[in-house]
């Protein structure tokens, strides 16, 4: 669970809580006991037995892999393939298989035909959700149908009070967006048009709120956007 700043339309802010929304697990998966199944991760090959490495040793020549693998089986290591993996971390190598430790990490940006527009040094993001300065209210409405059509949604999270001030906060939110019939844009930053980001170098988000109202329950939904749907301009189209 964690907090956001959030305004209303009003003007009063308040800081409330959030937290991820899951399904219930309707299928289960058992293996012929009747016992729990589970996915498992598994070494497929050390470094030092995939084909890049077997070809530094021995050569591109095809015959003489060939007679490698099938009179010692140099790709298969007993010890360590097939073995279980539980605790992991991520590490870069370079070319020649060697872990790195100084990395320079780039962004970059294409175009809605897939081109490359630019290359420059990846920036790390500060989160902006849970700062003095609050998420506005934008006041930039769209219906449910437009947003449905335009942006791929990656995540959402719920909403929720923390106490009963906070309660009347956000049900007055969720009331006046079900009236409207729309998803209210969320932004961060002082003119809330900066993108959402809810931890240091995480992925930055288009924000929608949505909500629902039954008797004195409300439901309030932050829709997380990271990808907009665009038509490419087609070679053939006449320029303007």
């Amino acid at each position: 669970m964690g907090s956001i700043h959030l305004s209303n339309s009003k003007g009063r802010d308040a800081m409330v809580a959030t937290r991820h929304i899951t399904s219930a697990l309707r299928l289960r998966w058992v293996d012929k006991a009747g016992r729990q199944a589970s996915n498992t991760r598994v070494l497929c090959a050390p470094i030092d037995c995939e084909l890049a490495a077997l070809q530094t040793r021995l050569g591109s020549d095809a015959a003489r892999l060939s007679d490698a693998l099938v009179g010692g089986d140099p790709e298969v290591d007993i010890e360590r393939t097939g073995a279980f993996l539980r605790d992991t971390s991520r590490v870069y190598i370079d070319p020649d298989q060697r872990m790195v430790t100084a990395v320079a990490e780039w962004e970059r940006v294409y175009a809605a035909d897939g081109s490359q527009k630019e290359r420059r040094p990846a920036q790390v993001a500060e989160p902006n959700v849970g700062t003095e300065t609050p998420l506005r209210w934008s006041g930039k409405l769209m219906k449910k149908s437009e947003v449905w059509n335009r942006f791929v949604f990656a995540a959402k999270l719920q909403v929720v009070h923390i106490n009963g001030l906070t309660y009347d906060f956000l049900f007055e939110i969720a009331r006046e967006l079900e009236l409207k019939d729309s998803l209210l844009l969320v932004g961060g930053g002082a003119k809330a048009n900066q993108p959402l980001i809810f931890q240091r170098g995480g992925t930055p988000y288009r924000g929608f709120l949505e909500g629902r109202t039954r008797g004195d329950s409300y439901c309030l939904l932050l829709h997380l956007a990271n990808l907009e749907l665009k038509t490419p301009v087609s070679a053939d189209a006449p320029s303007k």
